[in-house]
C-alpha cells in the first residue's frame, strides 16, 4: 500500500508529458475546492438562520405546551394541576387563552390573534427581552393593558406615543339576529404598553391579562392551552411522557420542536435540497477525474510494464490509479474545507455579507448569521471522498482494460 500511495503521489505532483494532464488536474482540484467550500459556507449559513430562529422562538414558546386535543378549549382539572405543580423539573406554568379577534385602531380594522396569559408569563418564556418599544406589562395603576407584536403595530400603524387605546371585537358565544351589528360582539378596549418583535408568525399577537380575554370569550375556567417552562437540567423526554400520563388522551402536549413542526420541516427540507444541488455540482466538476485519468493512464502505458515486471499485478496497477484519483478529492475537500470554515469564521467576526434589502431595518440581523457544525463538515467530507471514488471507478475500470490489458498481452 505504501508503495501505490508513493507512486500515485508522484503521478500527482510530477509533471507529465503531456502538460494538459497536469492543467486538468489542477482545475479538476480547484473545482472540488470551490464547490466543497460552498458545501461549507451554505450549509453554515443555514445553521445560522435556523439557530437564529430557534432563538427567538424559544423567547414566545414554553418548553411544553398542552393543548386540547378535540376543539379550541378545555377545562383543567384543578387536582391534575396541583400534580403539574408537583412534578419534579417543572418550574412554572401558564393557563392561556386564544382566540381570534377584530382589531379597530383609530380607523382601521384586521383580524389578529387576541391571547390571554398569567401573570408569570414573562418570566416562563422571556419574551420580555423581545420587547423594542415601550415595557413588558399585563396590568398598569390597576387597569389591564396589552403588549402587541410588531406585525399588529406595522399595520395598524400604533405609536405607543398615541393616547388611542384598542378596541378588540370577539362574536357572542349566544348571539342572537340583531339590527346593530355590534350588538352581536362583545368589545373591550385596552391599551397598548410594549411592542415586541420575534418572527412574522408570532408577531401577530395581542397579549393581554388571561381575566381580560376570558371576559372577552364569555369563559369561566377554560383555556387553550397550559404552557409549561422545565428546570434548566430536566430531561424533556421524561418530563414529556410524565406530562401526557397525567392528562390523557384528551390533550395534546406539544415539544418546541412539535408547536412549529411545518417550520423545522421546512428549514430541514431547504437544507437537504440545497446539499443535494451543491453536491451534484461537485459531481459535475469531478468529472474532469475521468479525462484525467484517462489521459494519465494512457500516457503512463510504459511505467505499467515496468510495475509488472516487477511483481505488481493488474489489481494493484487499478488500486494505485484509484488512489491517484481519490486523491485529487481529498485534496480538493480538505483545502475547500479550509476556506469555507476561513470565510464562515470571517463572516461571524465581521459579517461582511450583509443580508439584501431595500430597507436595512427589514431584517432581524444585519448580516447572514452562521454556525459552523462538526457533524456538516464530516459529512461533506464523506461526501466528496464517495464522490471522487465514483469519478475515478470508470477510467481506473474502463480505460485500463481497454487500453493497457490487451497490450500487456501482447507481449
Amino acid at each position: 500500500m505504501h508503495l501505490k500511495y508513493f507512486i500515485a503521489k508522484r503521478y500527482l505532483f510530477s509533471k507529465k508529458s503531456t502538460n494538459v494532464i497536469n492543467v486538468i488536474s489542477l482545475i479538476t482540484l480547484v473545482g472540488i475546492a470551490i464547490g466543497t467550500m460552498a458545501l461549507v459556507v451554505v450549509l453554515s449559513v443555514f445553521n445560522g438562520l435556523e439557530s437564529l430562529i430557534v432563538n427567538r422562538f424559544n423567547s414566545f414558546d414554553p418548553d411544553f405546551k398542552i393543548v386540547p386535543k378535540y376543539g379550541k378549549t378545555f377545562i383543567p382539572d384543578s387536582l391534575k394541576m396541583e400534580e403539574l405543580k408537583a412534578i419534579n423539573g417543572i418550574k412554572m406554568f401558564s393557563e392561556c387563552v386564544e382566540e381570534n379577534a377584530l382589531i379597530k385602531y383609530e380607523k382601521i380594522y384586521h383580524p389578529f390573534i387576541i391571547k390571554g396569559v398569567s401573570p408569570c408569563y414573562p418570566s416562563m418564556t422571556g419574551i420580555d427581552t423581545m420587547i423594542v418599544n415601550g415595557h413588558f406589562m399585563l396590568d398598569y395603576n390597576g387597569e389591564p393593558v396589552a403588549v402587541i407584536g410588531m406585525g399588529v403595530s406595522s399595520f395598524l400603524s400604533i405609536s405607543l406615543n398615541f393616547v388611542s387605546p384598542l378596541k378588540i371585537y370577539i362574536p357572542k358565544r349566544t348571539s342572537s339576529f340583531s339590527e346593530n351589528p355590534e350588538n352581536s360582539f362583545n368589545i373591550k378596549t385596552v391599551y397598548p404598553v410594549g411592542i415586541y418583535g420575534i418572527d412574522p408568525e408570532v408577531d401577530q399577537y395581542v397579549i393581554v391579562p388571561i381575566k381580560f380575554a376570558r371576559e372577552l370569550l364569555d369563559y369561566t375556567n377554560e383555556v387553550s392551552s397550559i404552557e409549561i417552562k422545565t428546570s434548566k437540567n430536566a430531561n424533556l423526554n421524561s418530563l414529556g411522557n410524565k406530562i401526557k400520563s397525567l392528562f390523557g388522551d384528551n390533550v395534546k402536549v406539544l415539544d418546541r420542536y412539535q408547536q412549529h413542526e411545518l417550520i423545522y420541516k421546512i428549514m430541514h427540507s431547504e437544507k437537504i435540497i440545497v446539499f443535494l444541488i451543491l453536491a451534484f455540482i461537485l459531481l459535475v466538476a469531478s468529472f474532469n477525474i475521468i479525462g484525467s485519468l484517462t489521459m494519465l493512464i494512457i500516457e503512463k502505458k510504459e511505467d505499467i510494464k515496468t510495475l509488472q515486471s516487477i511483481g505488481m499485478t493488474m489489481a494493484d496497477i487499478k488500486k494505485l490509479f484509484l488512489l491517484e484519483g481519490w486523491l485529487i478529492s481529498i485534496l480538493g475537500a480538505l483545502l475547500g474545507i479550509i476556506l469555507g470554515i476561513i470565510i464562515a469564521v470571517l463572516q461571524q467576526q465581521f459579517g461582511f455579507i450583509p443580508m439584501q434589502g431595500s430597507n436595512p431595518g427589514a431584517f432581524i440581523v444585519n448580516y447572514y448569521p452562521i454556525e459552523i457544525k462538526f457533524l456538516d463538515i464530516v459529512i461533506i467530507f464523506f461526501t466528496v471522498l464517495i464522490i471522487g471514488y465514483l469519478a475515478s471507478r470508470f477510467p481506473v475500470r474502463y480505460i485500463t482494460r481497454k487500453y493497457i490489458v490487451d497490450e500487456v498481452n501482447d507481449v
